[in-house]
């Protein structure tokens, strides 16, 4: 079997994704690129306190930020034993069983490619005050977005680094930018001075939560992608642990600065009232007002290519889940082939695009809304995806180790993904409880269930597609979630039908 295998598989080099060019601080410009920084302070923390009137959103990210370190802890323990673009993917398929782990791919797909189409619904409100201002023009959204995708797809094509480095000066201006619009609230206090009730726990357990700790942990979707870079990182085993717990660590600063600093410029007894009228304009209105009109075109300007480095981070995180699966034969092979000059994943990258395009032209043409119908419906459902597979990904790391029997210290391998595990279901229910009110739809609106449903389908047709690999392709299925080492996967391992527990990688 396994010269028919290695006659039909196309070269190593080709299925290789190049090695050792990023770094930490590549990886988490690529990460905190991905959480939109300005994107989430001037919308998400906004959107909080204006329409769901909580005005503890500060303590919340403060929250989620604990939750999701304390995830990491088992998280980075599974990355030191395996550096595979598949992330997610990889890690259920190691410890809850290759089908699990197909199941968990196919989520992963709809919830990336949700996350990184419905950017393209933002991108030309973002720019629309922008080049009203700089040049007196305001095109269409379509076109705007048909601008960025085309810069988006041909960077998809180029070396990661070089992604890197667009990003590494996007992100600096951006955390620049919001750091100076924070210093320019808190200098400004409201009537009455600086107050710090948005900490205080009696304004964070009301009616509401909820609500508020989904929205808190949708702005840090992206923390995980280190793990998808771990293949081109310098260093996996230093590289993605620092990484993830940087990006963790400044997510969390940022936001809870931005949004207490909202409530000390507004005052925290108007801050509801005040973003639910001026919405996403609240922070470069204050900017405005405190730092003058240069400084609010500048944050305009910053607002549009953070959006557009979200855009570029979604892009190469999609795609690398499509390059691991293809790689692995659960997708077309095509799609685990890399570009030889680039080292780039190129047909799942070109795909990716395929799939922007497409779904821009058919909003285009039908006239839909692209801020509510694409870039809100489409953000929030693929942030609740991610936050599925966190809490799966939790429970596959306990798994992991108990059957894998490696050692590791109690902690890592037990009780933080345990403790992570609860807390994130139990928002998960909270979520899929407020989800009408995350769409902005009516409470007996169908959407509040096909949104949330469409991940369950998913993983379960994902689970039968690895059933049937299992009988009717055994070499494919021996190959699911070894990642780099899948060229060799079919050499030596025992029939795929036994699916046993391999003593050197856990997979099922």
């Amino acid at each position: 079997m396994s010269s028919t295998v290695t006659s039909q598989r196309p070269s190593n080099v080709s299925e290789a994704l190049a090695r050792g060019r990023l770094g930490v601080p590549s990886v988490v410009f690529f990460v905190l690129s991905a959480a939109a920084p300005l994107t989430v302070v001037a919308g998400v923390v906004t959107t909080g306190y204006g329409v769901i009137g909580v005005l503890g959103i500060p303590l919340a990210f403060l929250a989620v930020a604990a939750v999701l370190a304390i995830f990491s802890a088992g998280y980075v323990a599974m990355a030191r034993r395996m550096a595979n673009a598949g992330a997610f993917y990889a890690y259920v398929a190691r410890g809850l069983g290759r089908p699990a782990g197909v199941g968990t791919a196919w989520v992963a797909l709809l919830a990336y490619n949700a996350l990184q189409v419905g950017l393209y619904g933002t991108i030309g409100a973002a720019a629309t005050p922008v080049l009203d201002r700089l040049f007196g023009i305001t095109p269409q959204w379509w076109i705007v977005a048909l601008v960025a995708w085309a810069l988006v797809g041909v960077l998809g094509l180029l070396r990661v680094d070089i992604n890197g480095m667009v990003l590494a000066a996007l992100l600096c201006a951006e955390i620049a930018i919001i750091v100076l619009f924070d210093l320019g609230q808190l200098s400004n206090p409201a009537a009455g001075g600086a107050t710090f009730a948005a900490f205080s726990p009696d304004n964070f357990f009301v009616p509401g939560v909820g609500a508020v700790l989904v929205l808190a942990i949708l702005g840090f979707v992206g923390f995980e992608a280190s793990v998808v870079f771990s293949e081109e990182s310098k260093d996996p085993k230093r590289t993605v642990p620092m990484a993830t717990y940087l990006s963790v660590a400044i997510i969390g600063v940022i936001y809870a600065l931005s949004s207490w600093s909202m409530t000390v410029a507004v005052g925290p007894d108007r801050i509801v009232e005040e973003a639910g009228t001026q919405s996403i304009d609240l922070i470069f209105n204050l900017a405005g007002a405190h730092l003058g009109d240069t400084v609010l075109t500048i944050g305009q300007a910053l607002f549009l290519t953070s959006v557009l480095a979200a855009m570029i981070s979604f892009h190469n995180t999609t795609a690398r889940y499509a390059f691991a699966l293809g790689r692995e034969r659960v997708l077309p092979a095509a799609f685990g082939r890399t570009s030889p000059a680039t080292g780039a994943p190129r047909a799942a990258s070109l795909a990716q695009s395929a799939l922007g395009l497409a779904v821009i032209l058919l909003y285009a043409v039908n006239g839909w809304d692209p801020v509510l119908q694409l870039f809100f419906w489409l953000g929030t459902s693929g942030g609740f995806g991610v936050l599925l597979l966190i809490a799966t990904t939790a429970i596959a790391i306990i798994v992991y180790f108990a059957r894998s029997g490696e050692q590791e210290t109690l902690w890592r391998r037990l009780i933080a993904p345990g403790i992570a595990a609860i807390a994130l279901f139990a928002i998960i229910v909270l979520a899929v409880q407020n989800f009408a009110n995350l769409l902005g739809v009516e409470p007996d609106s169908p959407l509040r269930w096909l949104f949330p449903a469409a991940y369950p389908v998913a993983a379960a047709l994902g689970v039968l597609w690895g059933v049937v690999l299992r009988r009717s392709r055994p070499d494919t299925y021996a190959r699911i979630g070894l990642g780099a080492e899948s060229t060799a996967a079919v050499v030596g391992l025992p029939p795929a039908d036994t699916d046993p527990v391999q003593p050197t990688t856990g997979v099922r």
